[in-house]
């Protein structure tokens, strides 16, 4: 083996054996959240009703995953404050085509943790009612029975 083989060789063997492993985990959800706008020349991908962020622990600017419910579509954007009480969950700019008014949504967070961290991690779960007003919240998801 050429020297610099055997030095690179020995190089990733030290970094994998020093590397924490990282797993991403859900941080947070919002579960069955209705869309009440979509616009599309609005600055700003998903604009959250303020009491929602503040019960879910979602930051503003914060990356987020959106699952349509009613049209299977799946995609990431970003996350601004609406109004408190507000009700409102609108999928602006790009994001706007995506989705139609009235679809539910399923909206997600993750984050990085280690091993370690995983092992006593619960996320944030927030149950919402036709207007997205908060019905209860949980930090588990039930066993799905077979």
């Amino acid at each position: 083996m050429p020297e610099g083989d055997e030095r690179e060789s020995s190089l990733l063997f030290s970094f994998s054996n020093s590397h924490v492993m990282q797993l991403s985990l859900l941080k947070a959800k919002i579960h069955r959240a209705t869309v009440t706008l979509a616009e599309l020349n609005y600055e700003g991908s998903i604009a959250i009703d303020g009491l929602l962020l503040k019960a879910s622990g979602l930051r503003e600017y914060e990356q987020v995953h959106i699952y349509d419910i009613n049209n299977g579509q799946r995609f990431s954007t970003y996350v601004i404050r609406a109004e408190e009480g507000s009700g409102v969950i609108s999928l602006n700019g790009a994001a706007a085509r995506m989705v139609q008014v009235g679809d539910l949504i399923i909206i997600c967070a993750y984050a990085g943790f280690s091993e370690a961290e995983a092992e006593s991690f619960k996320p944030t779960l927030v149950y919402v009612d036709g207007q997205n007003r908060v019905t209860h919240t949980n930090h588990s998801i039930p066993i799905q029975p077979a």
